[in-house]
């Protein structure tokens, strides 16, 4: 279970820049080329490949090369796996992982 908040914070904190946040929300879209997403942004490529780093790290984005283009897109393995352990958190649920019962807690530990 640790490892599921560890990494679902890795992607909050990629995620808490604003910036980063449209880039994802760009991605969410389709793939982008990083030139199409420097342009759009208005800043240096060193600054987009610091922000990019972030987010390829946190398993959010995936990047693939194309000659000399790198493309972004978002991981969708990954996303659904944020999106469900979010939902879980913050749903009404009958036991609080605060008594060691969470429902996701429970997912995690591979319980029904």
């Amino acid at each position: 279970m640790e490892k599921i908040y560890i990494d679902t914070a890795k992607i909050l904190k990629a995620i808490s820049d604003p910036k980063r946040l449209k880039i994802v929300d760009m991605l969410s879209c389709r793939e982008q080329c990083a030139c199409k997403l420097q342009k759009a942004f208005a800043i240096t490529q060193p600054t987009l490949s610091h922000d990019m780093k972030v987010l390829v790290e946190s398993g959010l984005i995936i990047d693939r090369r194309d000659g000399k283009n790198i493309f972004y897109s978002l991981n969708p393995e990954a996303l659904k796996e944020f999106h469900t352990i979010m939902g879980e958190i913050f749903k009404n649920k009958l036991h609080c992982v605060c008594d060691g019962h969470g429902s996701h807690e429970k997912k995690a530990a591979g319980q029904p």
